[in-house]
C-alpha cells in the first residue's frame, strides 16, 4: 500500500484514474490478505466516492490525501476508533462463555483473559473445563490456573475435576461454586471439535442456556484467513457471540482476517493473542492497526507494551551505564531479557512507523529471539571477568567458550565484534547527548549498521 501511495504522491491533483488505479492495487492486496470479496468491494467503493467526492484539501499531496481517506475506511471496517470492552457490569459472579472450534487456542486464551482480569481489574476469577472430549484438556486448563495464580497473589483458581460430570453439569456447578466462594468472575472453557457440527452447537447451545453468560467470546485462528471468518458466521448465526478473540495475530500479518471479521459477523474483535505467554494478550484497537496494515506503525501500543512487560529499573540501570560509557556484556544479556519480553524483533519494527520497509528487509534473516539466545548462550559459557570486560577474549579463551557454549570461534568473533560496535555507539551518543544520536540514526554507527553481523542489512546472517 505505501507503494501505491508513493506513485500518487508524484503526480498532480487528485483524478478519478488515479484514485481507480490505486484502488485497484489496493484491491488486489486486500485479495491476497485473505480479505473477504464482499468486503473488498464495499471498502473499494467507500473510498472511490471519499477520494472523488472533493475531499482532498489543495496543500496536500494525493497520496496523503488517499492515504488519510484509506486510513479511516479501515478503521471503520475494523469498528471504529476506540476498543469495545467487556462486561463486567453483570451481577458477580459474571459468566464468560469461551467458545470455538479446536486448536483456535481456547484454554490459552482463558487463562491469558483470567490474568488480565485478575491483574488489571482485580477481579477473583473461576476458570471452569467444561472439556470432556480431551483427556488432557481439564488438566490443561488446571496448570494455567496455577501459572497465572502465581501471578496474581492467588487471585485466579480452576474448578476441582469430578470424573463423569457432562460440560451442562459442569457449568452449573462452576456458576455455584462462583457464588459461594465469592469469585467475580466464572470462566467457561467449553469443547471444541476440528470442525462445526451440530453436537457442538447443541452443548454449546445447553451450556448458554444454564448460564446466561455476560460475553460469549468466539476464539479464532487468525492465521486460518477467511475460514476464520467463516467459523465466526456460523457461531453467530447458531449460538450468539459478544465478541470475538484473534489467536496467532502477529502485527498487521493478519490485518485480512481482521477486517472480514466485523463487516461480516457484526461482532467487534476484543482481543489479540500473539504468542503463547500468558500475558500475550492485547485489547484490539482498530486504529492502531490500521496503522499497522499502513506502515504508520503503532508507537502508543509499543510504549503500552513496554510499561507493562519492561522492568523499569533495570533499565535505567543500565541505560546509565550505557552513557556513561561502561556498557559491558552482562548489560547486553539484560538488555536481551528486555527485548525478548516486548516480542519479536519484527514484531517491534512493525509497531514504529516508517520501519515497513526495513521490516520487509529483515523477513526470512532469522532476526528474532534464538539469534539473542544464541548470544546468551555463549555469553553464559564467559567467566564474570570476560563478561566485564570483553577485550581479554583472546584465541585460547574463545576456543575455550565456543566449546562450552556448543558454537563456532567464528560466532564467538560476531558476537564480540557486534558488541564492540554497540560499545562504540554507546560512547558517541555519550559525547553528543539524545539529540545528536537522533540525527545519526540513519548514518554511521546508527540503526544500520545495529543490524550488522545479526542478519540484517548490511550484515551476514551469523547462524545460517
Amino acid at each position: 500500500m505505501s507503494k501505491v501511495f508513493e506513485g500518487l504522491s508524484r503526480g498532480g491533483k487528485l483524478s478519478e484514474s488515479d484514485v481507480s488505479e490505486a484502488m485497484r492495487e489496493v484491491r488486489l492486496a486486500m485479495l491476497e490478505a485473505d480479505v473477504a470479496l464482499p468486503v473488498v468491494r464495499s471498502f473499494v467503493k467507500n473510498v472511490k466516492e471519499r477520494a472523488v467526492g472533493g475531499e482532498v484539501l489543495d496543500d496536500v499531496s494525493p497520496g496523503q490525501a488517499v492515504a488519510k481517506i484509506v486510513n479511516d475506511a479501515l478503521i471503520e471496517a475494523l469498528g471504529g476508533a476506540g476498543v469495545v470492552p467487556l462486561n463486567l457490569s453483570a451481577p458477580a459472579p459474571i459468566p464468560f462463555l469461551m467458545v470455538g472450534l479446536q486448536g483456535a487456542g481456547k484454554t490459552t486464551t482463558s487463562g491469558k483473559l483470567a490474568l488480565r482480569l485478575a491483574g488489571r481489574d482485580r477481579k477473583k476469577v473461576l476458570l471452569a473445563s467444561l472439556d470432556v472430549q480431551r483427556p488432557a484438556a481439564q488438566l490443561q486448563l488446571q496448570q494455567l490456573a496455577e501459572q497465572v495464580g502465581q501471578q496474581t497473589e492467588g487471585r485466579v483458581t480452576s474448578l476441582a475435576i469430578v470424573d463423569g460430570q457432562q460440560p451442562v453439569e459442569i457449568a452449573r456447578r462452576a456458576m455455584e461454586t462462583g457464588r459461594r466462594e465469592g469469585y467475580d468472575v466464572v470462566v467457561l472453557d467449553t469443547a471444541g471439535r476440528l470442525a462445526i457440527d451440530e453436537a457442538l452447537m447443541d452443548e454449546v447451545r445447553q451450556v448458554r442456556d444454564a448460564t446466561s453468560p455476560a460475553e460469549t467470546l468466539l476464539v479464532v485462528d487468525a492465521m486460518t484467513g477467511q475460514d476464520a471468518v467463516n467459523t465466526a458466521q456460523a457461531f453467530k448465526d447458531q449460538i450468539g457471540i459478544t465478541g470475538v478473540v484473534m489467536s496467532r495475530m502477529d502485527g498487521d500479518a493478519r490485518g485480512g482476517a481482521a477486517l472480514s471479521m466485523k463487516a461480516v459477523t457484526g461482532a467487534p474483535i476484543k482481543f489479540t493473542g500473539s504468542g503463547e505467554k500468558v500475558s500475550a494478550l492485547e485489547e484490539f484497537h482498530p486504529e492502531r492497526v490500521a496503522g499497522r496494515i499502513l506502515g504508520l506503525g503503532d508507537v502508543a501500543g509499543l510504549v503500552e507494551k513496554a510499561s507493562e512487560q519492561l522492568d523499569q529499573e533495570e533499565g535505567e540501570r543500565v541505560a546509565k551505564k550505557m552513557l556513561a560509557g561502561k556498557f559491558d556484556l552482562n548489560d547486553y544479556v539484560s538488555q536481551i531479557n528486555q527485548i525478548n519480553r516486548l516480542g519479536s524483533i519484527s514484531g517491534i519494527l512493525g509497531m514504529l512507523p516508517g520501519m515497513g520497509k526495513l521490516k520487509d528487509k529483515l523477513e526470512g534473516k532469522n532476526l528474532d529471539s534464538k539469534i539473542f539466545d544464541r548470544h546468551k548462550v555463549i555469553i553464559s559459557s564467559m567467566t564474570e571477568q570476560e563478561r566485564r570486560t570483553p577485550g581479554i577474549i583472546k584465541a585460547s579463551r574463545k576456543k575455550r567458550i565456543a566449546a562450552g557454549s556448543g558454537t563456532s570461534v567464528p560466532e564467538v568473533n560476531r558476537l564480540l565484534k557486534q558488541f564492540d560496535e554497540m560499545s562504540t555507539m554507546m560512547k558517541r551518543i555519550s559525547k553528543m547527548g539524545l539529540s545528536g544520536m537522533m540525527r545519526g540514526m540513519g548514518g554511521a554507527g546508527g540503526l544500520g549498521d545495529m543490524f550488522k553481523g545479526m542478519g540484517g542489512p548490511g550484515g551476514p546472517n551469523p547462524f545460517g
